[in-house]
Formats: structure tokens, C-alpha cells, sequence
């Protein structure tokens, strides 16, 4: 399925990315409510599950509050514009509420979530980390000041496509020299593609270094 991913801390839940499989995803690993959304950027495979976001309005009996960055933000507007309208709240329709964030730290219920801006391409990504976790999708690049949010971490997710070069994404070996540079303790390569095989990639990866897959689920 399209990646996302689902922070639990100190009872706030996190949900990283709107996927297109958003609904399948949450039925399938029991996710009941939202707290606030984190949009990495605003790429189809990444936004397009928005509408059944609805679901967890429900939950929370109103708007959810989302951040991202502005260009995110501009094309939110641009396609899901009853969503961001701030209309009075129906069932039928996700209700958000949008904050721009850019690299400054920020708290969604008193856990800190800090920002880490990176290349994507001709656009930005956002990733994010959360106390000594970060997640860090659909990228071919990471700054010298990314990497300095980025070190000490327990775990790392790490966009790693494919073994072929790729234009907007790290291919699996320049993931792996992010990854050792910035030295986690465990890393996952996550928006992999259907060439990738998990058991004989994994054989082959280094030590600390294994392909994420649905559902995968970490502790810390």
C-alpha cells in the first residue's frame, strides 16, 4: 500500500500523510482516532485518502488540526477546498484545519514534533521526528542542517524506492550512505517498489539496516 505512518505518544496519535489506502490501512491495524495529521507533501499517493479523514472527525467531533508546509498547503486548497472550508461540521465531508509550519519545532498535545525539511525532486518534503524517531519519506536529498535534527535516533525511516536510480528518490544504496552517516540505531527503507525483494534485499543490507513493509509496527 502507499506509505504512511501512525505515531502513539503519551495518548496523542499522530498520522503522518493522508495515503490513498487511508481506510483500509486504519481498519487493518486498529487505528481509531486521530489527533492531528503531519502532510509530508501534497503528492497524490500521499493526500488522495483525505476524504475518509471524515471517519475520524467523527471521533473527535470536530475539525482535525493538520500541518504542513505552504506549498502543501496551497494544493490542499486547490483539491479538497470543502474540506478547508470551514463550513458547519456534516458527517459527509473531512473537516481540517491547517497550520504552515517550516523548521521551527511545534507541540500537538504537548509532545514536540520537529520538522526536518528535505529535497523531493524539484519540491520540498517534510519529514518528522518525534522523540528518537524520525520518518523521512520521498526524498533524494538531506541537507547538512537536516542531518544535524537528526542524529541520536533510536529509529529511522528512510524513502529507499528502488535499486535504480530514481530522479525525486534515494535509490536503496545512497539510502544506505544517509543512513550510516547519520549512524540511528535501527533504520527501515520505506516506499519501496514492487522490484524490490524483501528477503533478498534484507540478506544483503547491513547490519541495523532492513525494508519496512505494511504494518510494520515498533515499540520505543
Amino acid at each position: 500500500m502507499r506509505c504512511s505512518a501512525y505515531f502513539e505518544v503519551n495518548g496523542v496519535n499522530l498520522l503522518i500523510d493522508t495515503s490513498t489506502e487511508l481506510r483500509l490501512q486504519a481498519l487493518a491495524n486498529h487505528i481509531k482516532r486521530v489527533d492531528a495529521i503531519l502532510f509530508t507533501h501534497y503528492h497524490a499517493d500521499h493526500v488522495s485518502g483525505l476524504d475518509d479523514v471524515k471517519a475520524f472527525n467523527a471521533v473527535a467531533g470536530g475539525p482535525l488540526s493538520c500541518y504542513g508546509d505552504e506549498g502543501t498547503y496551497e494544493a490542499l486548497k486547490e483539491r479538497y477546498a470543502y474540506a478547508l472550508a470551514g463550513t458547519q461540521w456534516i458527517g459527509a465531508i473531512p473537516h481540517i484545519q491547517y497550520t504552515t509550519i517550516d523548521r521551527e519545532p511545534f507541540e500537538v498535545g504537548g509532545v514536540s514534533i520537529t520538522p526536518i525539511p528535505l529535497e523531493h525532486g524539484r519540491i520540498r518534503s517534510t519529514g518528522y521526528r518525534v522523540g528518537n524517531a524520525a520518518y523521512l519519506t520521498d526524498c533524494n536529498g538531506v541537507s547538512d542542517a537536516s542531518r544535524e535534527l537528526l542524529r541520536g535516533l533510536d529509529v529511522l525511516v528512510l524513502d529507499g524506492l528502488r535499486e535504480r536510480p530514481h530522479p525525486t528518490h534515494f535509490c536503496i544504496s545512497q539510502a544506505v550512505e544517509v543512513i550510516q552517516d547519520l549512524q540511528p540505531r535501527q533504520a527501515y527503507l520505506t516506499h519501496l517498489t514492487h522490484e524490490v525483494d524483501h528477503a533478498a534485499m534484507n540478506a544483503r543490507l547491513p547490519a541495523g539496516i532492513e525494508c519496512a513493509y505494511d504494518g510494520l509496527t515498533l515499540e520505543l
